[in-house]
């Protein structure tokens, strides 16, 4: 399997073939083009494997990145099958623009939780010190969902953070913790366990206040219609749940 990073493999899309029957039964074929926010990396990156195994004549080629800058792209008119928003919000956008005509699925939900370097260095305790001076703070760009969550949850907590940078989407959030640049992030909870003992995650009750719905989509004018169809059945159905379960993302 092919994950790419942004639209630099685009043009594979373009090497579809619609010509298989859909997900139930008969062979399907050619790319499907998988447009995903950034927090599904791990277990799209899985499900497309699994998908492929099921269907030898498929390949599934990813574009991981912000929901916001995704929407942006299919509405410009880069070529894809699937996509997967962090929030409805940015799958509206594509509606808006008739680049998805039927009702899209929320298949998962995700919520935020705080991530610190391992061994927690600065004493990290909760969304307040994130309101200090002293710690060095990572978050994700206000427009991403990832952002737009953790304003919600600092509205809810009374905090004014105060970020020494803010990201394009929540794994640039990641690897800055993981690298030690800062002390304490805002991620989601799958992105934390995702990253194993490269970090630590600190739970918070306001997570609770804005919880990610998760909606997917074949688009519009997929290239490979069909494919699209059925990998999005695949993402609805109890094996893909079973992935979704074990990387810590909440059921609809």
């Amino acid at each position: 399997m092919t994950a790419v990073a942004g639209l630099a493999a685009l043009a594979l899309a373009g090497c579809s073939d619609d010509k298989a029957a859909p997900s139930g039964g008969g062979e399907l074929g050619g790319t499907v083009t998988v447009f995903a926010a950034a927090s599904l990396t791990e277990t799209f990156t899985e499900l497309g494997k699994q998908f492929e195994a099921a269907h030898p004549g498929v390949e599934v080629v990813y574009s991981f990145g912000a929901s916001s800058a995704l929407a942006e792209q299919i509405n410009q008119g880069a070529p894809a099958d699937v996509f997967a928003s962090a929030a409805p919000k940015n799958m509206q956008q594509v509606r808006d623009k008739g680049e998805v005509t039927v009702a899209p699925v929320t298949f998962v939900r995700n919520r935020l939780e705080i991530a610190v370097p391992k061994g927690n260095p600065a004493h990290i305790t909760g969304l307040a010190d994130f309101g200090k001076a002293e710690p060095k703070i990572a978050l994700c760009a206000e427009q991403v969902p990832c952002g737009a969550a953790a304003k919600t949850v600092f509205a809810a907590a009374g905090v004014d953070p105060k970020p020494d940078t803010r990201e394009a989407d929540v794994k640039a959030v990641l690897t800055k913790v993981k690298l030690g640049e800062v002390d304490a992030a805002l991620v989601y909870r799958t992105d934390v366990k995702a990253a194993g003992d490269q970090v630590e995650g600190i739970d918070f009750a306001e997570a609770a206040q804005a919880v990610n719905d998760y909606p997917v989509a074949p688009l519009a004018h997929a290239p490979n219609a069909t494919a699209a169809a059925a990998f999005v059945d695949f993402v609805r159905s109890d094996q893909a749940r079973a992935v979704f379960a074990g990387a810590g993302f909440d059921a609809p």
